[in-house]
């Protein structure tokens, strides 16, 4: 049984819906009730250093001050991951409250905002390299990690599972709004992410070695700072051996990362499996995955994608379920097969974070509504009643 683990980055709002700086300050509360990570270690494990593996789930800080992150301990089923990031985001919005905010599990800020910076060696030098791109960066994302043998496993894991990864960023798309503004988009933080230099695919990697001479020849261009700006939409953790997929949305319902966390476990099973098989590792150029990634960022579930198979257009409905069949062995044997089918359901049934921001914005036409509405969602309420609340 492999194991995973979940990041969640997690906005802190007022009770406009307005980010506001006090990450710092909650994750001090967190740090007095023992729930918080050491910021230098932090600032370690970021640079790729080696760092000791956390026994229990953290709170720690993320480039802006508006943020924070939570991290699960190493989990060995869905029911763990479900519970760790119930009890880890009750944890956040705990210290969010102790210092008059609350913890909102979206992708971008619907209301208008000015980012601030976290204070830290860092997170300082990233901002005056990358200037207007890390100013904006306000973006919350969500990173599985799944276990693997070695290095070797894992490119040839990469190399199976990039074509499927812009279907994660349709299943989770949470961020329809930029700075008060729809922006047609359903996952608009992977379309700002792409501004970073070393973001987006890869193309595949002949073994480990090449992987790692790639990395390396990034960092002597002195463009990234360090291996932990390696922003690849899958990588090689720096930290744990693991496979990290990166594509993700931070999904709005624990019950959406519980399934993200589910396929991409088994993605990288079945990935592994085949290539213990022999089996030919797929082809699509990174130019071809860099438009399917455009294409689930502009629609999430509501459209068409690219099929990861025939680089087709294809209803976004049947892209998804054909997921679900490309990792359904792999899940039987995990014990995930039903749970993770209920989840693929549930998100075509009712739509992603962002068809419900959407709907939120529609029926009130009030952003802060869409806020409080994914206020009560993070925590595992009606995001509904909200609505019903602000009339």
């Amino acid at each position: 049984m492999r194991t995973m683990g979940v990041e969640e980055e997690l906005l802190v709002v007022d009770a406009d819906g307005v980010p506001v700086p006090e990450g710092p300050e909650a994750l001090a509360v967190a740090a007095r009730r023992g729930e918080g990570e050491d910021v230098e270690q932090h600032d370690r494990a970021d640079r790729g250093e080696a760092v000791a593996a956390p026994e229990t789930a953290h709170l720690a800080p993320e480039l802006k001050a508006q943020q924070v992150e939570l991290g699960t301990p190493v989990c060995a089923t869905l029911a763990e991951v479900e519970s760790q990031l119930r009890h880890w985001r009750q944890r956040a919005d705990a210290a969010a409250v102790a210092v008059g905010a609350r913890i909102a599990a979206l992708a971008t800020s619907p209301v208008a905002v000015e980012p601030v910076p976290t204070e830290g060696e860092r997170y300082g030098r990233l901002m005056d390299a990358f200037g207007q791109t890390a100013r904006d960066g306000l973006t919350c994302g969500c990173h599985v990690h799944v276990s693997v043998a070695d290095d070797e496993e894992g490119v040839a894991v990469l190399n199976r599972i990039r074509i499927w990864l812009p279907v994660l960023t349709a299943m989770t798309a949470n961020s329809p709004f930029w700075q008060g503004q729809d922006t047609a988009y359903a996952s608009f933080r992977s379309q700002v992410w792409q501004r970073w230099p070393s973001a987006g695919p890869t193309g595949p990697f002949a073994a480990a070695a090449d992987y790692h001479r790639l990395v390396d020849a990034m960092l002597q261009t002195g463009t990234v700072l360090d291996a932990g700006m390696v922003y690849f939409d899958a990588r090689l953790s720096a930290r744990w051996p693991t496979v990290e997929v990166r594509s993700a949305d931070v999904a709005l319902r624990v019950e959406d990362a519980v399934t993200l966390a589910g396929l991409v476990r088994g993605l990288v099973e079945t990935a592994a499996r085949d290539a213990g098989g022999g089996g030919a590792v797929p082809e699509m150029r990174p130019e071809l995955l860099r438009l399917a990634a455009w294409r689930a960022g502009r629609s999430g579930l509501s459209g068409e994608l690219v099929h990861p198979r025939t680089g087709r257009p294809a209803a976004a409905a049947d892209v998804l379920t054909d997921l679900l069949d490309h990792v359904r062995p792999a899940l039987a044997d995990a014990g995930d097969e039903q749970r993770v089918s209920d989840g693929v359901a549930a998100l075509l049934s009712r739509g992603t974070g962002a068809d419900l921001q959407h709907r939120v914005h529609q029926e009130t036409g009030d952003l802060t509504a869409v806020v409080r509405a994914a206020v009560a969602a993070t925590a595992g309420g009606d995001p509904r009643a909200t609505v019903g609340a602000s009339r």
